[in-house]
């Protein structure tokens, strides 16, 4: 398939387009050229429909991954900065590049949502639909609302969506680190995180490329951490319908994750 990524050069992108390479033709729509050959590329913000209009022609999929100011899920700090940002990618910009790419043709994608879209001092998340959308933070509550956004093209549209809510995304070497070390819970309360891994991550987006194929005007959240044993993250979900969990520490030896 031909598969867009939407802010496709920033972070998670840009350490899971190798992997999605292997498997996808992929176009990147971000202000900053792919750091990747053999990546199609339309220079410009989800906020301009020209040119999502050109980023969407003849794509089969989308994978959103744009991010801004972003936060954890236990803290209200907040300024101007982070509050117009926020809510002008993953609110506004989230709606006219799903209305834009509806209207163009485009019927199904990924959207990156985030774990902080929950209380994150919680010690247990049971499942995707019982654990409330309660973060403090202003990162969490617009990925939250663009959930919502989501589920009403699900709804209205027809469109066939997944939320992925992602966990500590980290490059091979990141993640190594942070799962070598000890850590303490942070001054807010919350919890170690349970980072995932680069090719996990690519792993979940390449199940949830798939999933959203099938069937139609659908939106389903899922969990996706580096929490191989389920310490914190009913993961249940992920596996039964994506056919996904945590790997790399299969192969590669780390300990898992310690508190001072």
């Amino acid at each position: 398939m031909k598969v867009l990524l939407v802010g496709g050069s920033g972070h998670v992108g840009t350490f899971i387009t190798p992997y999605l390479r292997e498997v996808h033709d992929l176009r990147v729509l971000d202000l900053a050229e792919p750091r990747h050959d053999g990546v199609e590329f339309v220079k410009g913000s989800v906020t301009d429909t020209g040119a999502i209009k050109e980023a969407v022609s003849d794509v089969d999929t989308f994978v959103w991954l744009v991010m801004q100011s972003p936060q954890g899920g236990s803290v209200t700090d907040q300024d101007e900065k982070v509050i117009r940002e926020n809510y002008t990618v993953n609110n506004m910009g989230l709606h006219l590049f799903l209305w834009t790419g509806w209207n163009e043709g485009l019927r199904n994608g990924v959207y990156t949502s985030t774990m902080s879209v929950h209380y994150r001092i919680r010690r247990w998340y049971q499942s995707e639909e019982e654990i409330p959308l309660d973060t403090p933070s202003a990162y969490g509550l617009s990925k939250g609302l663009g959930e919502l956004i989501c589920r009403y093209f699900a709804r209205h549209f027809d469109m066939n969506l997944a939320a992925l809510r992602i966990t500590g995304p980290r490059t091979r070497e990141q993640w190594i680190d942070y799962r070598s070390a000890e850590h303490e819970d942070d001054p807010s309360g919350a919890p170690p995180l349970h980072v995932t891994d680069e090719q996990d991550l690519a792993n979940a987006y390449l199940r949830a490329v798939d999933f959203v194929q099938i069937g139609h005007g659908s939106f389903e959240p899922f969990f996706i951490a580096g929490d191989e044993d389920g310490v914190e993250h009913n993961l249940t979900k992920a596996e039964r319908v994506l056919g996904w969990k945590p790997m790399t520490h299969l192969k590669v030896e780390v300990p898992k994750i310690r508190r001072k």
